[in-house]
């Protein structure tokens, strides 16, 4: 669960990650970074245009920071968030599930108004 900051600044409560990470996702990141065979910051969370339903999550290594990217730090890893998937991804968590048939990254996303068949791909 996160916490509010205050903004020293305005006195204001800064406002929530626009993911967060369940305890899973944080533990698969951390063994993706160990594994990545050159130095990475995190991983960076994007929305492509693809799939049946018309948008696809995407994870990708980070080496270089870019321009305007949200980073959040969460249970010891950074996530830092393209900033034009910022708007699809408010209030999402980000989790990570193996079963007999699938292992892989599972966004609870609610800006999701329809999801394809097979989960691949989503509608906003």
């Amino acid at each position: 669960m996160t916490t509010a900051t205050v903004e020293p600044a305005s006195g204001r409560a800064a406002p929530p990650p626009p993911i967060s990470l369940t305890d899973a996702a944080a533990a698969r990141v951390h063994t993706l970074i160990d594994r990545a065979g050159k130095p990475v910051l995190g991983i960076r969370i994007g929305v492509k245009k693809a799939g049946c339903s018309g948008l696809q999550y995407q994870v990708d290594y980070v080496e270089e920071a870019g321009p305007f990217e949200d980073v959040v730090e969460s249970k010891g890893v950074r996530v830092y968030i393209d900033p034009m998937a910022v708007m699809y991804l408010l209030g999402s968590e980000m989790d990570y599930e193996e079963t007999k048939m699938h292992s892989g990254f599972v966004f609870r996303n609610p800006n999701e108004k329809s999801r394809c068949g097979c989960g691949e791909s989503f509608s906003v």
